[in-house]
């Protein structure tokens, strides 16, 4: 997610300073995503660079400066909500980085690869489970009504919970590919009888024909 929108987001709900600014986003999207106070100011003092935020006021008796959004700062967030996620430019993940190398790489056990990172993910999987089930449950029993979004209340658990989905799926979704990686390296294996050799390596226990003088 932009930082940078996120806390824009944020101030069009009213003026805020750094540090509740910090606080409000990890509780709107519940911890997820910690920042720092220190990426905080210095993604506000960019906004104000670029004439999206500005100073509501001078500072008061603890030191803290309350922001707001400009005029321009609400264009473009307008603009956001309104604009599709691009997916063209996906991040750069780094589990799948690690297998396209692990798979190239000589001595590397790819399948241990693949199976420590299924139980890690399938681990972190139950996690969100019990949060989600958590987070349900308090709702209910508090009358929230997270479905309903019902009040601010029901809103913030609605929020989390949401973010608590995203996460459970894509986790089921890397379970799957995780399935489906260990597929493909079993039908490559299948279609290489030999394994996956490189010049000058030999599996264990077998001597190369050409060492004995003869040619397969």
């Amino acid at each position: 997610m932009s930082v940078r929108l996120g806390l824009m987001a944020l101030l069009a709900e009213g003026d805020s300073y750094g540090a509740r600014l910090r606080s409000d986003f990890e509780e709107r999207t519940g911890g997820t995503w910690p920042l720092n106070v220190g990426q905080v100011y210095t993604t506000i003092e960019r906004l104000v660079r670029d004439g999206l935020v500005e100073q509501a006021g001078e500072a008061d008796a603890e030191g803290r400066i309350s922001y707001r959004l400009t005029a321009a700062g609400r264009a473009e967030l307008d603009a956001w909500w309104t604009t599709p996620v691009d997916r063209t430019s996906t991040p750069r993940d780094e589990l799948t980085i690690k297998l396209a190398l692990a798979v190239t790489a000589p001595g590397v056990d790819v399948a241990a690869v693949v199976q420590g990172q299924r139980t890690a993910t399938l681990r972190h999987l139950r996690d969100l489970t019990r949060l989600k089930r958590d987070a349900l449950d308090r709702a209910e029993g508090s009358g929230e009504g997270v479905r309903e979004g019902a009040g601010d209340g029901g809103e913030q658990g609605l929020a989390w919970l949401l973010v608590l989905e995203h996460l459970v799926f894509a986790a089921e979704a890397e379970v799957r590919w995780l399935d489906h990686v260990e597929s493909a390296l079993a039908r490559h294996a299948r279609r290489t009888p030999a394994g996956p050799r490189r010049a000058g390596h030999d599996t264990a226990g077998e001597v190369p024909a050409h060492r004995e003088g003869t040619h397969a």
